[in-house]
């Protein structure tokens, strides 16, 4: 008797735009430390939501945080300020995917700027099934050529 396991269905490769997320969030007085700055957990949580959506988006099904492969902390976040995680495919392998988040802070007392980066990211998600067990996802395409004028 042949198997009647399902066998996955691979979807095409995609564009690393096809999956990018921004998320946004206005930080509050509750979020801050002893210091009055944002607390960092709060910044990696938006860091987590951000590359965990992109990594869902490009699998097309759920994918769970493998690894923080790196952070780091550029500047202080304070209440008020605008908080920007942008998060964008780097790589794609068989069942995981590295996922890169720039985060920037607007500050609430500037007019319309500067927008100031805070803190970068680089982490690995794994793309699993109803089960939790790892599986395929989709090829990355190659960055397209940037035009020149």
């Amino acid at each position: 008797m042949a198997d009647q396991t399902a066998t996955p269905v691979m979807t095409a490769a995609k564009p690393a735009e096809a999956s990018e997320v921004t998320l946004a969030h206005i930080m509050s007085e509750h979020d801050t430390n002893l210091y009055g700055t944002i607390h960092g957990g709060v910044v990696m949580k938006l860091i987590d939501d951000a590359a965990g959506a992109a990594a869902a988006r490009h699998a097309e099904g759920p994918a769970v945080t493998a690894a923080v492969d790196g952070m780091s902390f550029l500047a202080p976040v304070r209440a008020g300020d605008l908080l920007t995680a942008h998060a964008e495919l780097e790589r794609a392998g068989r069942t995981s995917m590295t996922v890169r988040v720039s985060v920037t802070a607007q500050r609430w007392n500037a007019a319309a700027g500067p927008v100031t980066e805070v803190a970068t990211a680089r982490l690995t998600f794994v793309a699993v099934d109803a089960d939790s067990r790892p599986r395929p996802v989709p090829a990355l395409l190659p960055a397209e050529p940037a035009a020149t004028a």
